[in-house]
């Protein structure tokens, strides 16, 4: 699956999770997507225990972030 189309997985739907970016229109945020990869969950792990995310979804979140750090600039990263 070439980039483009696994970047068709990442949807903004207002309707869904608040408008924030999901995985195909599951209520999936991409921000928890990637959570999970950083706390060292597995990606056999993550679609054991969410049955109806797919190995390109988990693909398509990490695409997205690696084009969101090619941003020329960033004012501020707060952490909580």
């Amino acid at each position: 699956m070439n980039s483009n189309e696994l970047l068709k997985r990442i949807v903004i739907d207002p309707e869904i999770c608040h408008g924030k970016l999901i995985v195909r229109r599951l209520r999936y945020p991409v921000q928890n997507i990637l959570e999970l990869l950083a706390s060292g969950m597995s990606n056999t792990e993550i679609l054991e225990d969410y049955e109806d995310l797919e190995q390109g979804d988990l693909y398509a979140c990490l695409l997205f972030a690696a084009r969101l750090a090619e941003t020329k600039s960033v004012s501020k990263l707060v952490t909580s």
